[in-house]
Order: C-alpha cells, then sequence, then structure tokens
C-alpha cells in the first residue's frame, strides 16, 4: 500500500476548518499523514490545527510566518513522508473516498509510477447550491497523454488545480510552487507535464470547493488590480517557450493562449495603469499586434475574441474605456 501526504495550507480559516480537516480524517483509504501547516494565520485556525493534532497522530503541524500558500505547500512538501502527495485547500472538503479512488489507480510503485491522477471536482455555493462544473470527469477511467492534457489546459478546458490530484513524490524534486505568485498550481503542472506520461482521470466528483462570492456591498477600485493577470501572462510566456521544446505541434495552441491571456489583463488593467512607461501594458499590446495574424487565423479563437484583438491593437484604452463603463467600473 502507498503511503500518502495529504497537505495542507490553512490561513485565516477558522470558518471551514473543522469541515475540511473531518472530511480528510474520515477517509476510507487510512495509509496516510495529515500535513497542516498554518500559515500566520490571525484568526483561531493555528489552535484548531493544534486541536486536531492531539487527537489523531496521523496529523503533524506546522506553523509559520505568513508567506503564502506556495510557501506553506513548499514547506509541507520538504517534511512530507509520503510516497504520493495530495493537496487540499483549507476551505474545501473531500469525499471519504477520495484517497482511495486515487491509490487505487497506481498499478506501479512509486518510484516508477510516472503518472498524476486526477479527481473530478464541483463548485459549491454558501447556500449548497452546485455551480456548473468547471471541468465534467468522465464516464470511466481515462488515461490522458501529457501532450493531451497540455492542449486541454490551453484551451481553457482542463483542471491544472493541484488539489484534484495525487502525485508521486518523485515529481516534486528540483521543483516548487512559485512564492509569491497567483496561479501556481497551472506553474507546477504544466512543468511536471513536460516530464511524465500523462493524467489518469477517474469519475465522479470526490472533492468540493467552496464558493465564497465578495460582498455584494463591496465597491469595485478601478485602481485595483490583481497580480493574477500579470502571473498568467508570465505562465502563458513560460508554456509557451516549453511547447516549442516538447510538443513544437502546440505552438498555434500556446500562441492563443498566450493572446487569450493578455485579452483578459488588458480588459482588466486599470485604465490609469495604461501608460508607455507601464512595461506590463506595453509589452501586452506588442504582444497582440505582432501576434494579430495568427490569432485571427486561429480556430480555437471565438469571432469575439478576434474582434477584441483587433480593437485593442489599434486603440486599447478607448476600448478598456467603453469596457469599463459597460460593466460600471467608472
Amino acid at each position: 500500500m502507498a503511503f500518502v501526504s495529504v497537505i495542507v495550507p490553512v490561513y485565516n480559516a477558522g470558518e471551514y476548518l473543522r469541515k475540511c480537516i473531518e472530511s480528510i480524517l474520515g477517509q476510507t483509504y487510512k495509509d496516510f499523514e495529515l500535513i497542516l501547516v498554518d500559515d500566520g494565520s490571525k484568526d483561531d485556525s493555528g489552535k484548531i490545527c493544534d486541536e486536531y493534532a492531539k487527537k489523531d497522530q496521523r496529523i503533524r503541524v506546522f506553523h509559520q510566518e505568513n508567506a503564502g500558500s506556495s510557501v506553506a505547500r513548499n514547506n509541507a512538501v520538504a517534511e512530507a513522508k509520503g510516497e504520493f502527495l495530495s493537496f487540499v485547500d483549507s476551505d474545501d472538503y473531500v469525499e471519504p473516498d477520495f484517497l482511495e479512488s486515487m491509490v487505487s489507480a497506481v498499478d506501479k510503485p512509486a518510484a516508477d509510477f510516472n503518472r498524476i491522477i486526477q479527481v473530478g471536482r464541483n463548485e459549491i455555493d454558501s447556500e449548497g447550491n452546485l455551480l456548473p462544473d468547471v471541468c465534467t470527469p468522465p464516464d470511466q477511467e481515462t488515461f490522458v497523454e501529457s501532450r493531451d492534457f497540455l492542449k486541454e489546459l490551453l484551451l481553457h478546458k482542463g483542471d491544472c488545480s493541484m488539489c484534484t490530484k495525487l502525485t508521486p513524490r518523485h515529481m516534486f524534486e528540483g521543483r516548487q510552487f512559485p512564492p509569491g505568485k497567483l496561479n501556481e498550481d497551472f506553474h507546477i503542472l504544466t512543468g511536471m507535464l513536460m516530464e511524465c506520461e500523462g493524467i489518469v482521470s477517474l469519475p465522479g466528483y470526490r472533492y468540493h470547493v467552496f464558493y465564497k462570492p465578495e460582498s455584494n456591498t463591496r465597491k469595485i477600485n478601478r485602481n485595483e488590480f490583481s497580480r493574477v493577470y500579470a502571473d498568467n501572462i508570465e505562465n502563458a510566456d513560460r508554456v509557451e517557450g516549453m511547447v516549442a521544446d516538447s510538443f513544437p505541434e502546440l505552438k498555434s495552441i500556446a500562441v492563443r493562449f498566450g493572446l487569450f491571456q493578455r485579452l483578459d489583463y488588458l480588459l482588466h488593467i486599470p485604465i490609469s495603469y495604461m501608460r508607455k512607461d507601464y512595461s506590463g501594458y506595453s509589452a501586452n499590446v506588442a504582444y497582440i499586434r505582432k501576434n494579430l495574424f495568427r490569432g485571427l487565423k486561429s480556430p480555437y479563437l471565438t469571432g469575439r475574441n478576434k474582434l477584441y484583438l483587433i480593437l485593442l491593437s489599434i486603440a486599447p484604452k478607448t476600448v478598456r474605456t467603453v469596457h469599463a463603463r459597460k460593466k460600471g467600473f467608472i
């Protein structure tokens, strides 16, 4: 039997943490350890972690100064004893057979197993209602080669979450979640896809994401710009380079991905940032202009996508201003 390390980074999750921990401790598969990393929580999350560690010897708790989810995960990976690693977010929960279903799909010793196992996930709102699928799991166990799974990710169809995966420990050798970055799962998973055989995708929904919408009373700050947009561009450029080396036949799809991410960036950037001296803005407009013809030829972009590409290549600030007004941002 394979020993699994389940890793949960915890930050101010007191409201949801008990349900998360209980769902892991209630697994039908028993050969695992649970590593809880309190990432400098300011609520009672740290105390809850310690409370459960006193009750169950499978739990190990680490407390660190707030450094972000990536650092918490990396520190846990360094401490993990498992042959396989699983990640769960502290405000989510899993089905009782979450681990057993994935471990059952492992048919070789961990050191020789070069695939990643994936279960289906769904999203549930604060009232317990199911939201539309992010990705629909297959009807039966399916193996997807790395090239094909990467293609799905670049078409925004695949599931890049590491929380739905069971990963051999050896795939993390020389690899970390990027500290201080968002969309860190995409970063690490795409790197693994360049070296592993592919993904074993299982039927059913065994991982549940608790979707927490922002308060309706929150006012939108027109000068607020999440770093996720820049991180997404960085990921797109990184993958485009990797595709050129490993899967050159996916080049056009990688360019499509880069263009799509830049559309997202330019339709969300605060207008006050749209200056020539703001490097991210200038570089992304330049990329669209350089790759406009490829984008217009792409069968993977919609007519609306292509119209925005044309308009943003000509008058990005005007397009952003109109888009902001339509969305009620200004």
